[in-house]
């Protein structure tokens, strides 16, 4: 049975595609930016988070005897913690159980024009999940959220079967995106190009983060490259800082 690996859903929101949405967040990313907002979306299974701020050192997580299957692959209880210290970032669902959800929200979605997005992490490392999903959605709008890291061909199918596709392009220097995402950006480059060639609706999308994506060489590269395309220039989020403290 083909299962998925989700660390968010985000109902109601109004920034991720036209109309209110429902984000899901996939689990597993190629990358690893220097400055990502979501460490938690990065490995592919699920991981411990552990608000160590709040620990009063009792040890009743791990000195009480548990059974709970689900607390199992961390060798502690989840559910002991007088101070809520423990959670589980990434949860298993099967493709209905996801589509089931999401259609849930149909009517909602009817009212607003809006519809589901897919983010991460990069949704495109469980895109056969997400297809399956999109088989068994009801008539709702599909967006997707990439850094345009993928496979080509996996890119391309994807692309067919999405209403609209929002792409980062971080930086184009191939040395200074190497330098902070740990990977070369000519894949990057080859699939923009196939997109733009698709004839699919899409908007490219640079966070601006001091000193590396937000100089104007970058920029203005960026801007001479995607040549006229829709591009939104994102602000950097900083108050991504302490979920690398509870990633265990």
């Amino acid at each position: 049975m083909s299962e998925g690996i989700v660390f968010n859903i985000e109902e109601l929101t109004m920034h991720d595609g036209d109309g209110v949405r429902v984000t899901v967040f996939m689990k597993g990313c190629p990358m690893r930016c220097s400055w990502c907002h979501n460490p938690e979306g990065l490995r592919r299974e699920p991981e411990l988070l552990y608000k160590r701020i709040r620990c009063a050192s009792c040890g009743a997580c791990t000195n009480i005897p548990c059974s709970h299957d689900e607390c199992k692959p961390f060798g502690r209880c989840l559910h002991v913690c007088p101070n809520d210290c423990l959670s589980v970032a990434g949860e298993r669902y099967t493709p209905e159980r996801l589509a089931k959800k999401l259609n849930g929200y149909k009517r909602i979605f009817e009212s607003s024009g809006g519809g589901v997005t897919f983010s991460g992490g990069e949704p495109l490392m469980q895109w056969d999940f997400i297809s399956e999903v999109i088989d068994l959605l009801d008539g709702i709008n599909v967006a997707i959220e990439t850094s345009g890291y993928a496979d080509g061909e996996v890119f391309k199918r994807a692309i067919q079967k999405l209403d609209f596709i929002y792409m980062d392009i971080k930086l184009f220097d191939p040395d200074e995106h190497k330098k902070h995402t740990g990977c070369d950006n000519e894949l990057i480059k080859r699939n923009f190009l196939a997109l733009r060639a698709s004839g699919k609706p899409f908007t490219i999308r640079t966070p601006l983060i001091s000193g590396i994506t937000d100089t104007r060489e970058n920029l203005e590269a960026i801007e001479k490259f995607i040549d006229g395309a829709a591009w939104e220039k994102l602000p950097e989020n900083k108050l991504a800082g302490a979920k690398y403290a509870m990633l265990t």
